[in-house]
């Protein structure tokens, strides 16, 4: 059949008009997210297709411009003016507008110098294209500073009354080592305005935090009972216990089938354990506890070990919420890092949904310092292993008296969070989120006062029988 000369013209044209429409609409903006908090703001642009863009800081005042290309402004972006919040540490305010045709600009006000980054993001579980602006301060916040604000500001609040199941001692406000531990660091007594980074502090084993050291003996009475007290030495200065909430910002973690979001909840449970901690001692020294995240932010896995050393933390736990393809899956869990083969295969692939927080949450791996720190995460040790099981045995057992188990022993595989050489490292699974009757007990406020308890019962019976070894005076 002959072709018909005048059809395959206009063919032709139908095809060149769609594509110079395609080519003139370029990306498509599908949604904006702000995430403000002290360690930095992150601006998240979310759209169909990935964004070619040219940025300029400028100093004085401090304002990042940032121009997309291929781009017309719509209602999504125009939504960016309204999400900023007056109580962001870094920004004071955004502009967009359409600076050229193709062509948006966005100007970010922000409150202090920082250092940006930017970069994008390749789609990954539920997300497209992402264009990420990460608002460093100029002066990082130093989490050891941030301790010690934390305890000023306490100071000026009466303590939280301990619950019958879990009465322990208070610190005296006449002996106060982390007053000590501010005048050792030269640091004065209010708060600091202008922290500054610190290196990392000096590699100690778990094995050597105990040298010199009796052990007390003590004994818990019952899974729902707190130790006696013990009659070991005591370590005469501050515990610090590193207390990580899972996932954060960009990266919701688990959500259960009545929409309940993992992040949410184990950010409440850690703060409802940092309340019980910091009313707490054991042998006569306070315990203090440092939130890696406070509020709803992103921090990347190095970066949640990086903080915990730099406070020089004696133990870190991460706190998650489980989940399962099958509604069935109960009880909680506990996990330590494993130098080999994971303990089971389901650990192993609990390691590989943990570990893939950072490719959720986003991030930058343009980073300076990104493969530095990454190094630091294969430093793991036999000793921190060892004290890992310790530490995890002593939480499952507590947990176990006030909740179902899923596993009754510890398991292990290589959860990235865990792999500080120098601090006995745990992650907590409290339930399974996707099962919705766990789901409704991590909702309630009595479940997670029963759990925040049974954990610090365990991290107490923990040090009653391996009481740290006492800081070099020099820090």
């Amino acid at each position: 059949m002959p072709i018909d000369r005048r059809q395959l013209l206009q063919t032709g044209l139908v095809v060149l008009s769609l594509g110079v429409s395609h080519l003139a609409r370029g990306a498509s903006m599908l949604a904006v997210r702000i995430w403000p908090a002290p360690d930095y703001s992150r601006v998240t642009l979310e759209s169909d297709t990935a964004l070619k863009t040219r940025q300029t800081f400028i100093q004085s005042p401090p304002r990042l411009a940032v121009d997309i290309e291929d781009m017309e402004l719509n209602a999504a972006l125009r939504e960016l003016v309204g999400k900023v919040q007056a109580s962001d540490p870094n920004i004071a305010g955004i502009r967009v507008g359409q600076f050229s045709p193709g062509v948006v600009r966005l100007v970010i006000d922000l409150k202090r110098p920082i250092a940006p980054q930017v970069f994008t993001l390749q789609p990954v579980a539920n997300y497209a294209h992402r264009l990420v602006l990460d608002l460093y301060p100029s002066q990082a916040v130093d989490p050891l500073e941030q301790l010690i604000q934390e305890r000023v500001m306490a100071k000026a609040e009466p303590a939280p009354a301990p619950s019958a199941a879990g009465q322990l001692p208070t610190p005296s406000p006449l002996n106060d080592p982390l007053g000590e531990l501010i005048a050792r660091q030269g640091l004065p007594a209010a708060v600091p305005t202008a922290p500054s980074t610190p290196s990392a502090p000096p590699l100690l084993t778990p094995s050597t935090r105990r040298q010199g050291f009796e052990l007390p003996g003590a004994e818990m009475d019952s899974p729902n009972h707190p130790p006696r007290a013990a009659t070991g030495k005591s370590t005469d200065r501050l515990i610090v216990i590193a207390l990580d909430p899972g996932h954060g910002g960009e990266d919701p973690g688990a959500v259960g089938p009545g929409g309940t979001r993992e992040k949410d909840v184990v950010l409440k449970i850690a703060k409802l354990l940092r309340d019980r901690i910091n009313a707490s001692s054991v042998n006569g020294s306070p315990m203090r506890a440092f939130l890696t995240r406070d509020a709803d932010f992103f921090v990347p896995l190095h970066v949640r070990v990086q903080k915990a050393r730099r406070v020089q933390a004696d133990l870190f736990v991460s706190i998650h919420a489980d989940a399962f393809f099958t509604p069935q899956a109960s009880g909680a869990s506990v996990f330590a890092l494993s130098q080999g083969a994971a303990s089971s295969s389901a650990a192993r692939w609990m390691a590989q949904k943990e570990n893939k927080a950072d490719l959720i949450g986003g991030l930058n791996l343009g980073a300076q310092d990104a493969q530095v720190q990454r190094a630091m995460l294969d430093m793991s040790t036999a000793a921190q292993i060892k004290d890992s099981l310790q530490l995890g045995g002593s939480l499952l057992r507590e947990i176990g008296g006030v909740g179902r188990l899923h596993k009754p022993r510890v398991e292990q595989a290589g959860f990235a969070v865990l792999k500080a050489p120098d601090i006995p490292s745990v992650l907590v699974e409290t339930a399974f989120i996707s099962n919705p009757q766990e789901e409704e007990k991590l909702r309630s406020d009595a479940y997670q006062q029963q759990l925040t308890d049974a954990l610090l019962r365990g991290i107490v019976h923990y040090f009653s029988r391996n009481p740290p070894l006492a800081r070099n005076r020099a820090m």
